[in-house]
């Protein structure tokens, strides 16, 4: 049975494997899942990984959102398989044949998530990078041509906004997995950071995210055990 911490993925942005290590002492009990991203995966290696897995059943998601050619992605994908994590991003920014080698390349043994569009970016961010003004004015026709691309390639799920997510469940059904980064807690008086499209956990969980990355409201809170607590009892409150 899937409980209410399990929803949360909490980001190990931080630069050493000591940081890293006294996060997971601090939350290994109060969240599903940790995210090793390119920061502290390029400083500690698989060690992190290894690291999480003696402390308990709490499970990696290695978010490194390979981008390269077929080939390489293929071999990136069937290193990632052996270090035994739940899930593994690709950007879906490119080819089908990328998502496709992605795949093949996990074995069945990792679930390959597609990143979309990442939360940072804005429509005026479309618009410069020389998409089509309509993907510019309507970011969601973007994440839904990406999402079917991640499925037909037989990826997982995929990574979006919360914004996106309703759609995605209705289009593609309820055992594709969507990942919700832009997880804030009151989105009315939230702080400027790089994060654009942004909703709070109760709202992303209506719209029906499997999994929600939540960093900075924890991390930054006074007490990183209680707002990973209060948190948990919010997504408990709209299950």
């Amino acid at each position: 049975m899937k409980h209410a911490k399990d929803y949360i993925i909490f980001p190990l942005d931080v630069s050493s494997l000591k940081e890293a290590k006294q996060f997971v002492k601090l939350l290994s009990e109060h969240v599903g899942m940790f995210k090793v991203g390119l920061e502290l995966f390029i400083s500690s290696g698989p060690e992190i990984i290894r690291h999480i897995k003696d402390c308990g059943s709490t499970r990696v998601f290695l978010d490194l959102k390979l981008h390269d050619i077929p080939e390489t992605v293929f071999r990136a994908m069937e290193s990632i398989a052996n270090l035994g994590v739940a899930f593994a991003t690709v950007h879906c920014g490119e080819t089908k044949e990328m998502l496709e080698a992605a795949v093949a390349g996990s074995k069945g043994k990792v679930g390959v998530l597609g990143v979309t569009v990442l939360t940072s970016v804005s429509d005026k961010d479309i618009l410069a990078a020389g998409f089509r003004p309509e993907f510019a004015s309507d970011i969601s026709m973007l994440v839904m041509q990406r999402a079917a691309a991640a499925r037909d390639a037989g990826c997982s799920g995929v990574v979006c906004s919360g914004f996106e997510v309703g759609m995605i469940k209705e289009k593609f059904g309820k055992g594709f997995t969507v990942v919700t980064p832009g997880i804030r807690l009151s989105v009315g008086s939230v702080k400027k950071d790089d994060q654009r499209r942004i909703i709070t956990p109760a709202g992303a969980i209506q719209n029906g995210s499997d999994y929600l990355v939540i960093g900075r409201p924890i991390r930054d809170a006074e007490n990183p055990q209680e707002a990973a607590i209060r948190i948990a009892k919010e997504i408990d409150a709209v299950l």
